[in-house]
This record gives structure tokens, sequence and C-alpha cells, in this order.
């Protein structure tokens, strides 16, 4: 079966995440993983199943993968596929589900694509790599959010790596 993981990314938390899908998947599928650029041109009809997994930034997910989701909607909804959203909102254990994750929810609501399956991840802070802005509205973010401030750290990881594989096998048995 030949599958596209197809995704978005801010600091490569995204990719990480992907990649840790691609090699759960192993042999049983043909992936083909591919980062969603603004001039990136994607056919999907070689594909029997597609994965796509989005960041979000400052509230937002990626305007880069809402103009592919609205422009592919109906192709994406006759095939088998899932959606993955990564933030660090849920890094909380009562906002880790797209049903419970306000980010992701309000995504999804505002789409025409219906994925098959779909899951939320909590992302990682890499505040040393941040521009002075970013590293200093994301501190504050994280304040408000009784999350981790301390900028010396060269990256803070939330991304539960077992739901992932879990959501990778998942994604196998219903999608593939």
């Amino acid at each position: 079966m030949k599958v596209l993981l197809l995704y978005t990314t801010h600091e490569k938390q995204t990719l990480k995440i992907m990649e840790r899908i691609k090699n759960r998947l192993g042999h049983k599928c043909d992936c083909d993983v591919i980062e969603l650029l603004p001039d990136t041109k994607i056919d999907l009809t070689p594909y029997q199943a597609v994965l796509l997994g989005s960041s979000i930034r400052y509230g937002f997910y990626s305007k880069i993968m809402k103009k592919f989701i609205d422009a592919h909607y109906q192709q994406l909804n006759q095939i088998k596929s899932g959606f993955f959203g990564v933030n660090m909102v849920a890094r909380k254990p009562n906002k880790n589900t797209p049903e419970t994750n306000l980010y992701t929810r309000k995504f999804l609501a505002k789409i025409l694509w219906k994925p098959t399956i779909k899951a939320v991840f909590a992302g990682a802070l890499y505040y040393p790599q941040y521009n002075w802005f970013d590293r200093n509205m994301i501190r504050f973010i994280m304040w408000l959010g009784k999350g981790d401030t301390d900028v010396s750290k060269p990256m803070i990881e939330y991304t539960d790596w077992s739901k992932v594989e879990e959501f990778a096998d998942q994604f196998y048995a219903e999608v593939c």
C-alpha cells in the first residue's frame, strides 16, 4: 500500500513524529514523507492513504496545510486518511485528544475534509533556537499555562512517544 505522510512544522517536532510513525509502519506500507511548503505540488492519485500532520504557532495551524486541505478535501474524503495536530496545550491530560483540544477541534470544524482517524500530540520547546520575540512570547504563553519557562534548556520535549506509536498502529489498522 502506498501512503503519503505529509506535514508542516516549525521546529521539526512534527517531522520527528511523522518519522516515528513511518518507522512504526515499517515494511507494512510504502510511505512517502513530504514537508508541505508553499510551492509543494502533490498528486494524491498514487496514494491509497494519506496522513497529514501539522503544528500550531500562536494558536493557529499552518495556513499552508489549511490551503492544501481546502484544495484537496474532496479527494481526501474519498480515500482513507488521518490527521494529527501538534501543540503545547496537548501536554495536559484533559487537552490531549482531538475532542478536548480546543485548537484541533476548531481546526477540524473549519474544514470540509473528514479524516478517518485523528489525534493530537504535545510538541517540544526549543527556547535557544527561537528569536528574541518568539522566545519571549512562547515563554509568556507557557507561563500563563503553567508550563516550563526555563529558556536555558536546549529542548523540553512533551511528546508522548508511546501515544504516537499507538496512533501509528491504529492508523495502520483502520486506514491501511
